[in-house]
């Protein structure tokens, strides 16, 4: 099976632009710290909206992304950035053509 890839459409209320920035990154960091099935996960910043942001990571397997889902932090972490949004994330999920 191929990989696992979503896109996440994330709109953040101005006023809380630096805590998701910075909510983000500590979850990139511990990402790539702590599992190695994660290929890429990374965010950008819309340079038209910097309000607008897009997160894209991509695991080696289901598997990996399994454990990204249920890992320890992603708990912790993922409600307050959702607590940051201006309105409901926008997720799409992609398979890596081989």
């Amino acid at each position: 099976m191929s990989g696992k890839s979503f896109i996440a459409q994330l709109r953040t209320k101005p006023e809380k632009r630096a805590e998701l920035i910075a909510l983000q990154t500590e979850l990139k960091r511990l990402v790539f710290a702590n599992e190695p099935g994660a290929v890429v996960y990374e965010l950008f910043q819309s340079e038209e909206d910097p309000d607008l942001f897009q997160c894209v990571a991509t695991f080696k397997d289901d598997a990996a992304f399994e454990t990204h889902m249920h890992i320890d932090f992603h708990d912790r972490l993922v409600p307050p950035v959702l607590a940051c949004l201006a309105e409901d994330m926008k997720l799409t999920f992609y398979r890596s053509l081989d």
